[in-house]
């Protein structure tokens, strides 16, 4: 069971580092100076991708802590 806690750790790994793309590109939009239904329509793209990051984050966790009770 040891494989599944690192196989979660590692996924939910990877769902941060989507959350944090998300917040740099967030970032990178709002110093472009750009307009508002530009920046609306960015940012909508910016939720999806927060979403399933976030969604993969959580499935990382719960891989972990299957792991860990299943050891």
């Amino acid at each position: 069971m040891q494989m599944l806690v690192w196989a979660g750790a590692l996924v939910s790994l990877c769902g941060i580092a989507g959350l944090v793309y998300c917040v740099l590109r967030a970032l990178k939009a709002r110093r472009a100076g750009l307009t508002d239904d530009a920046m609306r329509a960015e940012l909508q793209r910016v939720v999806v991708i927060n979403m399933g990051a976030l969604a993969l984050s959580a499935l990382g966790l719960m891989l972990v802590v299957t792991g860990l009770f299943l050891r």
